[in-house]
């Protein structure tokens, strides 16, 4: 495993910061895809939502790898991954912890439950009652837990990586608004093409295909990682760019919701780590086309009379394309005049 030692900063010469951000980001993309093969945008999203300190959402249909790719993700950073599989009975102590009383201090003792992790894989999250759901909310949002009026802070990173099956499927129940704003990105995995699901038969038939993906960096270096996509720069007419994209939503004839304040600052968080994976110190506003669709459209609320023709989903994608066609581009601020790398 090749991997940074603890309290080396790389970047602290100049010029080298956003060179080992993309050398560890190509062996995490690397290690993900020898698991996730013909899928190199979803991979890509992940990665930008991990730098971004965000949460991801993977929804597809059954069988299409959303697990796996949460599992390799995992598996390329030595760091604590726990985890849950999401039932109708499962409750909400299951996934924060409980206080269990012990007999000899005479005392209630805290037992962590699998949130105290670096990453959380929330495996079939829709198909839990909204009880259990909700557990995820305090953890996702502040990075802590509170149980019996006591404080827990989590450590750092940390990522929950859920994966839902569609709706309409037996046994689910839909997440709720506030839930789904808390998620930084969904995205969709889709059926393999043909000659990735050849390659797949060939690689995954007679072996367990996570067992050869090894750590390629630490959770440490993850952190570090995060701190230097916070620095990169944002010109002001980019962000008033944002602002214009998430606005046009909440007017949009469309919709009943547009996009939350939650949603911009997770829109502009990712265009840093978008453009930090493209070896860039500062945003353009290619970075924020790039990332709208999977920052917004889990966010949106569809009129009934849109969603019954198209399904919420694909009218939801339709509405930002629309959104990105008609908000004016900024033609400069892109690179900052004054600072820069």
């Amino acid at each position: 495993m090749t991997v940074t030692e603890p309290g080396v900063i790389p970047w602290r010469e100049p010029g080298t910061g956003l060179r080992h951000l993309a050398d560890v980001a190509a062996r995490m993309t690397r290690a993900v895809e020898s698991v996730i093969d013909g899928k190199p945008e979803v991979v890509r999203t992940s990665l930008v939502v991990l730098l971004a300190e965000g949460h991801l959402l993977i929804e597809d249909v059954p069988g299409v790898g959303k697990t796996m790719l949460a599992k390799a993700l995992g598996r390329s950073i030595d760091a604590r991954v726990r985890r849950i599989q999401f039932t109708p009975d499962l409750l909400p102590s299951d996934v924060t912890g409980v206080s269990v009383y012990n007999q000899d201090t005479r005392d209630f003792e805290f037992r962590p439950g699998p949130v105290f992790s670096n990453l959380v894989i929330a495996d079939e999250i829709n198909r839990a009652a909204p009880k259990a759901q909700s557990a995820l909310l305090e953890c996702m949002e502040e990075h802590q837990v509170t149980i019996d009026g006591v404080t827990y802070h989590l450590e750092s990173p940390f990522m929950v990586v859920a994966t839902q099956n569609p709706i309409e499927m037996e046994g689910t129940y839909p997440l709720p608004e506030a839930q789904r704003d808390r998620f930084t990105a969904r995205v969709s995995m889709g059926y393999p093409s043909p000659a990735a699901e050849l390659a797949m038969l060939d690689s995954h038939g007679n072996t367990e295909p996570l067992d050869t993906v090894d750590p390629v960096t630490e959770a440490t270096e993850i952190t570090r990682l995060i701190s230097l996509v916070r620095s990169v720069h944002v010109a002001d007419e980019v962000r008033r760019y944002i602002i214009d994209l998430v606005t046009a939503t909440r007017r949009h004839p469309e919709l009943v919701l547009g996009a939350s304040p939650r949603a911009t600052l997770h829109l502009i968080r990712t265009a840093r780590a978008h453009a930090a994976l493209d070896g860039r110190a500062f945003v353009v506003p290619d970075d924020v086309q790039a990332m709208a669709e999977p920052v917004l459209t889990h966010r949106l609320l569809v009129r009934a009379e849109t969603a019954a023709s198209s399904g919420s989903a694909e009218a939801a994608s339709r509405i930002v394309a629309d959104v990105l066609a008609r908000v004016p581009i900024p033609h400069r601020g892109a690179r900052p005049s004054h600072r820069g790398r």
